[in-house]
């Protein structure tokens, strides 16, 4: 009898542990949903957090930092198709390719550190200024390439990027940073 008494509560609270556990689950695929709706590119958005196993677990801060991550991976992309297009470049394209290059290297070099520094602070305005900063410097890129520009691709993905970041840290900053 206490044997099964004993095997009773041990099953219990099993049960209760594992019931509880996926009660105070920090995130599911409805938190990157409904982070991903507040933001202009649904798709995009649940495609690049999906991508990324941490989300699973991640709050909105979590969130907010993959997609600086993403920000990240597509400037050192599109900074890398600018080298390129440097190099074969007639003269005339180049000080516009020189421009977007410097502008690719802000973004690498100051705004994806403080958007990941405010992140890491509980400072989400400060995120979100350098993801906007970071968007308009794509716009800015994008406006000095004349015509049919090499660049459409890259300057796309990566003004969508900033902007769903903006989004995300907008969000924080509107709930008060929780």
């Amino acid at each position: 009898m206490l044997k099964s008494l004993a095997l009773f509560v041990l099953i219990l609270c099993t049960t209760l542990v594992v019931t509880q556990s996926q009660v105070i689950k920090p995130n599911s695929a409805q938190t990157i949903h409904n982070t991903c709706l507040e933001t202009p590119y649904y798709e995009q958005c649940m495609k690049y957090l999906t991508a990324d196993p941490k989300s699973s677990t991640a709050d909105v801060y979590g969130l907010a930092l993959i997609m600086v991550n993403v920000m990240k991976d597509k400037a050192n992309i599109g900074l890398n198709k600018i080298n390129q297009l440097i190099a074969t470049s007639p003269s005339d394209q180049k000080v516009a390719l020189n421009s977007c290059a410097e502008k690719y290297n802000a973004i690498i070099a100051t705004d994806v550190p403080q958007a990941t520094k405010g992140l890491q602070n509980k400072n989400p305005k400060l995120a979100e200024d350098s993801a906007v900063h970071a968007s308009d410097a794509v716009v800015a890129c994008w406006k000095g390439l004349p015509g049919n520009s090499p660049l459409i691709a890259e300057n796309l993905v990566m003004r969508d990027a900033s902007t769903i970041t903006s989004h995300i840290c907008r969000q924080l900053v509107l709930s008060g940073g929780i």
